[in-house]
């Protein structure tokens, strides 16, 4: 099957095509919905009365990532398509899949999924939309609501407690009371659900532009106490009103992230979590409230944080770095020139850089220090920012010095003094190893 075109007009090919076969096909779940409300959507998945085998046949490329439980993966002009098969499902004792699966009809089919939003179906090929759930009429009332009672929904798959604050601050929907009622009762459930799977729907409530009403609904429905007790913990934490006029960590956290645009993973995280230390450091003494080694602290615990939450190793340690340099620009001013090069020159300095620019605009909304270190960075060309070291190991054996401790401290110091401007030539900077090495401190 040869077939051109954008995403839609294949998955509507794949429809016809299934239709030509007899089988009953529709476009299903997340697209229908997008549609609705005048969205672009990324997928378009099918729902047919076609078993498993039989897509398997009618197309020539496809992946059987589910067909257990009625789900093919068909590749199709460059793009993927869902295409499951109506099913019925039976108990689920894992709090994920099904126990048994059994191929139904589009009635039964809609109602055994999530939430009414999720639940429609649309024949693209007669232009009908098919609503057995309410759907329609939710969106209209902008409302997340399960399909059937939400305590039997949730507990099929725990993770949809976490779902339907993800579709609600996306949308900007409120969530059923009934629903609600459930999440706060069984919040602490959420952790039958893999740390894995709670990561990819935390990464969808936070690089989502309302990610602060994503987080105010989690810890509004106990959630955050049982995926981030350490974000929790900042509520209530006082800070000192004349640098934060705006109130305690936890809503200068929320303010924080909601400045940030279009962030990486990485950025979310060092934001959210910079001050996640304030909690446990606070020191309240002659009036003054301090937070003593606070960024340190924070990035041992953000440390933790991201090996609970499954995060990679290099994502770890840029989330740990940001969180503990976070301050690095306030202090900008002071440093000497080749401390200030070295941060500006540091590969993740434009992560850091937007860290201190919500971090200021949540609190005093200076950002003085922000446009300080930018101006410095332009003003400076990259080879005066990181230039080529004069000075190599090899230079240092050349001069009779044994591998050894030393030769860190002088090829560092060294370097220092070439970023200052000290000195200019490799000949110079073979003078200075030659002075330091003998017998003056390094």
């Amino acid at each position: 099957m040869s077939v051109q075109g954008t995403k839609k007009e294949i998955a509507v090919g794949l429809v016809r095509r299934l239709r030509e076969r007899g089988h009953k096909a529709l476009f299903a779940g997340g697209c229908v919905r997008d549609m609705i409300m005048g969205l672009e959507s990324a997928d378009y998945d099918i729902a047919t009365g076609a078993r498993p085998e039989e897509v398997m046949d009618l197309f020539e490329r496809t992946i059987p990532v589910g067909a257990q439980f009625g789900v093919v993966v068909v590749m199709a002009g460059g793009f993927q398509f869902e295409v499951a098969t109506f099913r019925t499902e039976g108990a689920y004792s894992d709090g994920r899949h099904p126990d048994s699966v059994s191929f139904a009809g589009p009635e039964e089919d809609a109602h055994r999924r999530d939430f009414t939003i999720n639940g429609m179906f649309y024949d693209p090929l007669d232009d009908e939309l098919i609503d057995l759930v309410g759907g329609q009429r939710d969106i209209e009332q902008r409302i997340v609501r399960t399909i059937g009672d939400p305590g039997e929904r949730f507990g099929e798959d725990y993770l949809r407690m976490i779902r339907a604050v993800r579709f609600a601050s996306r949308f900007g929907y409120g969530i059923d009371e009934s629903a609600a009622a459930v999440i706060q009762e069984r919040a602490q459930k959420i952790h039958v659900v893999s740390w894995e799977r709670i990561r990819e729907e935390l990464q969808k409530i936070l690089l989502d532009d309302n990610r602060k009403r994503g987080l105010q609904l989690l810890d509004e429905l106990a959630l955050l106490a049982e995926i981030l007790p350490e974000v929790s913990a900042m509520k209530g934490v006082e800070q000192p009103e004349n640098f934060h006029p705006e109130g305690d960590v936890f809503i200068h956290t929320l303010l924080s992230v909601s400045y940030l645009k279009n962030p990486s993973w990485v950025l979310v995280m060092g934001t959210l979590l910079h001050d996640v230390a304030k909690p446990v450091t606070i020191e309240e003494s002659d009036g003054r409230i301090r937070y003593p080694l606070h960024e340190s602290v924070g990035a041992e615990m953000a440390g933790k944080i991201c090996d609970r939450l499954r995060t990679s190793r290099e994502e770890e340690g840029k989330i740990k770095w940001l969180v503990k340099r976070h301050l690095a620009f306030k202090d900008a001013r002071k440093m000497r020139l080749s401390k200030l090069k070295r941060l500006l020159s540091h590969e993740d300095y434009p992560l850091l850089a937007e860290v201190s620019r919500v971090d200021a605009l949540a609190s005093t909304g200076d950002i003085t220090d922000y446009n300080f270190c930018q101006q410095m960075r332009e003003r400076f060309k990259e080879e005066e920012l990181k230039p080529l070291r004069f000075l190599t190991g090899e230079d240092l054996i050349a001069l009779g010095l044994t591998p050894g401790p030393i030769f860190s401290k002088v090829l560092t110091r060294v370097y220092d003094e070439q970023l200052e401007g000290e000195i200019r030539s490799k000949e110079e900077a073979l003078d200075r190893a030659r002075e330091l090495t003998q017998g003056a401190r390094v």
